[in-house]
């Protein structure tokens, strides 16, 4: 049952021949880059994202062994359990990255050494504290409500302050392009005054993400003329520029880059450091981690499921859809040479090649497909057509291999004449109840099913008809096969294929499943969408019991 990676059908020197190394010398390229990860903080501030605290220790301990320079770890001014996130990981060793405070400068009616959000910050106990300040005279007039002077003000105590208690400062410029863009003098007094106060770092902020990349090289190269210390980038992204915009920064000799996980954060989210990270190191040819290349993949996933996201599968380098080939030229060329259609070698960032299963495959994506099942076929062999005629015909009924690829290996199996079922319906029965208006419905399915001569009549409840029949499909299945139990439905999803016929439609139902080592998907369709629900069931139990045989 293991599959071979595909990418394995050309060498990785294919791939490799085709980066180059653009816009910075070669001295340049090879000095190391800080990066910056702030999905703890930037990132948590997401829609639909909500870290526990522990949630945000795990994170921060997957960033560390991905090999980031600094985790930004939240405002501890602004809510307890960043505080407590704070306590927590000063027991938690980090081989690589250093966590940091992150916090405003001073409120304007306090003295600096009572204000709440500097102590707070203090009290954190991090080596570097994050501070940020206002580069817009709008921000300042109408947000703060003081006077531009009194903001410079704001910026140079604060910094200074934390300096005089031996803690090192980052500043971020917040608002800055569009601060230099209505008042280019005053954006620049703002950064003068955190140089002069003791600031280790200026990061430049593109907040509301709205600056195009011309602009951005344009006003980095004027800073770059004005600021003695490393500069650093952290662009949102309102207008699909951040990536392009943090890029374009780096390029113009820019140390630090700033961003999250998957790009999530305020609004549109935040520069992607899974697209960032690879441009630097596979495009541009500069050092962003240490040899930790191939982990970013897992590291989006992981951080992905701990905010309870969907996936998104055609994020670039990390999704599953990354280096996935549909059409039969694509995989007919891919499989000779990788470089046809891929940028990059998936293996350098933790990703794989896939051959998807369709309709628009062709012979050799079909061919190369079932090799990966470890069943070797000639070109020309009888079973291969009618496997494609039997893929062509099903898809046209509304099947979906792409995404159930669990699905497609029964039915290449039955295809092939190699596949004993592990069990047989013999039939089952939902019933849905609702007593009341205001009551909750009670779903109840019972099965009968036999395996080898013996028959089993189960019946159990659930939350829904669907969960209510896969609970009785288990529980007839249990004591013959006891690790089923280990066997989780992860994702269930159902779309209806022809809307025209209204609630006679046909729908296809897609579930993911998994157990402790591996996860896969199957398929079912029908006009009833109990019956689509039971064909992807079954298959999903038939492909874990396949597995193990």
């Amino acid at each position: 049952m293991a599959k071979k990676t595909t990418s394995s059908h050309a060498s990785r020197a294919s791939h490799e021949e085709r980066q180059v190394s653009v816009g910075l010398p070669s001295d340049e390229r090879a000095a190391s880059l800080e990066i910056y990860d702030t999905t703890l903080r930037d990132g948590a501030q997401a829609e639909d994202v909500s870290f526990s605290v522990e949630d945000k220790v795990r994170i921060a301990q997957k960033l560390d062994d991905l090999g980031v320079h600094f985790i930004e770890g939240g405002w501890p001014g602004a809510n307890p359990k960043d505080i407590d996130f704070f306590r927590m990981i000063k027991t938690i060793p980090l081989r690589h990255a250093e966590v940091i405070a992150f916090g405003s400068t001073r409120k304007a009616n306090n003295a600096v050494g009572q204000d709440a959000n500097i102590q707070a910050l203090l009290a954190a106990e991090t080596k570097t504290i994050t501070l940020f300040g206002k580069s817009w005279s709008l921000h300042v007039t109408d947000a703060l409500g003081v006077s531009l002077a009194k903001n410079i003000e704001l910026i140079g105590d604060s910094i200074a302050y934390l300096r005089s208690k031996g803690r090192r400062v980052f500043y971020d410029a917040e608002h800055f392009f569009d601060g230099y863009k209505t008042n280019p003098d005053y954006a620049l007094d703002t950064i003068r005054k955190a140089v002069e106060s003791g600031a280790e770092r200026v990061i430049l902020c593109d907040t509301n993400g709205g600056t195009l990349p011309w602009e951005i090289r344009q006003i980095c190269d004027i800073v770059q003329r004005e600021c003695a210390i490393p500069l650093g980038i952290h662009a949102h992204n309102d207008c699909e520029m951040a990536v392009a915009n943090s890029l374009v920064a780096i390029e113009s000799g820019f140390l630090q880059v700033q961003g999250t996980i998957n790009g999530i954060g305020e609004r549109c989210g935040n520069a992607n450091l899974c697209s960032i990270i690879p441009n630097l190191e596979l495009k541009m040819n500069r050092r962003a981690l240490t040899d930790r290349l191939s982990h970013l993949k897992d590291v989006s996933g992981f951080v992905t499921e701990i905010a309870n996201l969907m996936p998104n599968k055609h994020q670039p380098y990390v999704g599953d859809a990354a280096f996935a080939h549909k059409g039969g030229v694509h995989i007919h060329a891919v499989l000779k040479n990788p470089a046809t259609y891929e940028h990059i070698d998936p293996v350098q960032v933790g990703n794989r090649q896939r051959v998807l299963v369709s309709d628009a495959a062709g012979r050799s994506g079909l061919l190369d497909k079932i090799e990966d099942y470890g069943i070797k076929l000639s070109k020309d062999h009888s079973k291969v057509q009618e496997l494609i005629d039997t893929l062509k015909e099903r898809e046209s009924e509304g099947y979906q291999f792409e995404g159930a690829e669990g699905s497609f290996e029964l039915l290449m199996r039955k295809a092939m004449g190699s596949h004993k079922p592990s069990f047989q319906l013999l039939g089952f029965r939902v019933i849905v109840e609702k007593k009341q208006d205001d009551g909750t419905p009670l779903s109840e399915a019972t099965v009968m099913i036999k395996v080898s001569e013996v028959v089993e009549h189960t019946a159990a409840v659930g939350a829904g008809p669907v969960d209510a029949l896969d609970h009785a499909l288990r529980k007839a299945l249990d004591k013959f096969y006891p690790q089923l139990r280990e066997v989780k439905l992860l994702d269930y999803k159902v779309r209806v294929l022809a809307a025209n016929k209204g609630t006679e439609s046909k729908v296809r139902v897609l579930i993911e499943s998994g157990d402790q080592k591996d996860k896969w998907g199957t398929v079912g369709v029908s006009e009833n969408i109990i019956e689509a629900s039971w064909q992807a069931l079954a298959d999903s139990i038939e492909y874990k019991l396949l597995a193990e045989k």
